[in-house]
């Protein structure tokens, strides 16, 4: 049963690159449990080099088995089908108009960023004026 592989074929992309995601979270988690026993234990010693070193992995090779179990669990394997199905249908924008539509975006903000400063500058005179500063 734990081995049992849950609709294989379908939604690969979507399962090779969340457990990718969620291994690499793990190692890096697991690498600085690594650095934090290694400052923490005694080194010279055997057992503490093989309690920083062990511990690591194990929780490592645990966290694969529940991301193994997990992807192939109905239910979540059933949403990241659906949700590579979904992604399968959005078109993207060509990069043409993507150029476009960021010139369009840079152009609006410099002349927002302009009126602005003209308002700015305007009230800081009518308020000296009318203050005294």
């Amino acid at each position: 049963m734990f081995v049992e592989k849950y609709k294989w074929g379908q939604g690969k992309d979507t399962r090779l690159w969340s457990s990718v995601a969620i291994a690499l979270i793990t190692a890096i988690g697991c690498w600085r449990l690594y650095d934090r026993l290694q400052a923490t234990l005694d080194v010279t010693q055997t057992i503490s080099l093989w309690i920083s070193t062990v511990v690591p992995l194990g929780i490592f090779a645990i966290m694969a088995g529940v991301l193994y179990w997990l992807v192939n669990k109905p239910t979540v394997a059933d949403f990241l089908i659906a949700a590579e199905g979904e992604l399968k249908k959005v078109s993207f924008s060509s990069k043409q108009e993507i150029a476009v539509s960021t010139f369009v975006v840079i152009i609006v903000v410099i002349l927002m960023a302009v009126m602005l400063g003209a308002a700015d500058f305007c009230f800081n005179l009518f308020f000296a004026d009318v203050i005294g500063i």
